[in-house]
């Protein structure tokens, strides 16, 4: 039987070319069937991650998969469904405020990967993280220059300050990290990447490099100071 994946990739781009409810109502039951098998590789890849942290074992692929629709009250972009896949998961559930493991299939080369960290931290919990970096700077130093995971999730993504945030002198030796507002880091997926049957396993293994750094953020924000 054909994978069923680059069935999606062609849906996701007829749904770009006619992003309105009456062509998304015609083709609702093609939907609902990529959804169920793209559900059945996620709960697979939640599966996998839980083997190595036992924390997530509890959590179901609905539970973690965003919907399709989007939340057009505060967008300038009135299109009413999003042209990608994408799920969530966290040990917190998918609406807590922490460091999480994130994925996106998307249409957009760009737009498409693994993603690892914290994403629009609030002002108190980012001042914290930026303290734990750099009194723990070792470990940090240990954790993010790791060489697989500088392979596969290089740099840095996000938002940062154009200078160095409040209280911390420009010419710190660790600027560079404490500008970012976002800490987080992206693995660029393309069609091939999720195309393959087996990307769940591979994009489990990514994800488990990022463990201790996702590990690192959120016992940082829960430390009491």
């Amino acid at each position: 039987m054909t994978y069923y994946v680059p069935r999606l990739y062609d849906f996701l781009n007829r749904l770009a070319a006619n992003n309105n409810r009456e062509w998304f109502a015609a083709h609702k039951n093609e939907y609902d069937e990529l959804r169920s098998l793209w559900l059945e590789d996620l709960q697979r890849l939640i599966d996998l991650m839980g083997q190595w942290d036992t924390a997530l074992k509890r959590f179901s692929a609905k539970e973690c998969a965003y919907r399709i629709y989007r939340d057009t009250r505060f967008s300038l972009d009135k299109t009413p469904y999003k042209i990608y896949f994408s799920a969530l998961v966290s040990a917190y559930g998918r609406h807590a405020d922490r460091a999480c493991y994130y994925l996106q299939l998307d249409i957009r080369p760009d737009e498409s990967g693994l993603y690892g960290g914290i994403w629009h931290p609030e002002a108190p919990v980012l001042k914290k993280l930026r303290t734990a970096i750099t009194v723990n700077d070792d470990e940090w130093h240990e954790i993010t220059h790791d060489p697989q995971l500088e392979k596969y999730f290089p740099g840095w993504v996000g938002e940062r300050l154009k200078t160095a945030p409040k209280g911390w002198p420009k010419d710190h030796p660790m600027i560079d990290i404490l500008r970012l507002k976002d800490i987080g880091k992206w693995c660029r997926c393309d069609k091939a990447f999720f195309s393959d049957p087996s990307w769940p396993e591979i994009a489990s293994e990514r994800f488990r490099l990022l463990k201790p750094l996702i590990d690192f953020i959120n016992y940082s924000i829960e430390e009491e100071v």
